[in-house]
């Protein structure tokens, strides 16, 4: 279904709804995507890093663990969007 509708790219419009790209895969935005993905998904890797440090600092404050969970929140929903866009573009398994 998605396949069908293009490449979901990893960002969303102001309003808050799925871009789409008709693409073979080759072109510049096809490329400015992979780049933001990647970006995402080091951004998601590093917030990890920060959230084991400030789980484990029994001083941290309910309102920087709530901002944390904010941006926790956000990087998920990054990395669900570069996985459904991904699982979108995988070839079709071929059933004998």
């Amino acid at each position: 279904m998605a396949h069908e509708q293009g490449r979901l790219l990893p960002w969303v419009t102001g309003e808050g709804q799925p871009c789409y790209l008709a693409t073979d895969g080759q072109g510049y935005l096809s490329r400015v995507a992979d780049d933001m993905e990647r970006v995402q998904l080091g951004m998601a890797v590093e917030l990890l890093g920060h959230a084991d440090d400030m789980l484990t600092d029994y001083k941290a404050t309910a309102a920087q663990l709530r901002y944390l969970g904010h941006r926790m929140a956000e990087s998920l929903r990054d990395v669900h969007r570069i996985a459904v866009s991904r699982g979108a573009r995988m070839a079709e398994p071929v059933l004998d």
